[in-house]
Formats: structure tokens, C-alpha cells, sequence
């Protein structure tokens, strides 16, 4: 009868320890996700500055080609 027991105590032993690691899991992805969130967004806002920033260098380039 000991044995038995034991191996209960060690299955729920082991489904707790997997569902701690899940929670952490979790926990982990969410953060993963906002960084990743926040990463596209300061992608988004430097694409748009480059191009700004290209237009005026783009229209200089054709007036220096142009007078060539």
C-alpha cells in the first residue's frame, strides 16, 4: 500500500511542478510579446523618419542629376 501512495505523491508532485513551469511560461510569452510590440512600433516610427528624411535628400539628387 506504501508504494502506491508514493507514486500518487510523486504524480502530483510532478503535475504541480508542470503547472508552476507553465504559469511561468506564460508570464514569460506576455513579456516577450509587449517587447516585441514595442519594437515594432519604434520600427514603425524610424521607417517614417527615414522616409521624411528621404524625400528632401531624393528631390536634391534629381535637380543635381537634372542639371547634368
Amino acid at each position: 500500500m506504501l508504494w502506491p501512495m508514493i507514486a500518487v505523491v510523486l504524480a502530483f508532485c510532478g503535475i504541480a511542478v508542470l503547472g508552476v513551469l507553465s504559469v511561468r511560461v506564460f508570464v514569460e510569452v506576455r513579456r516577450l510579446s509587449r517587447q516585441v510590440a514595442d519594437s515594432s512600433q519604434r520600427i514603425t516610427r524610424a521607417a517614417e523618419e527615414l522616409e521624411r528624411a528621404a524625400v528632401p535628400l531624393a528631390s536634391q539628387t534629381a535637380q543635381v542629376l537634372h542639371r547634368d
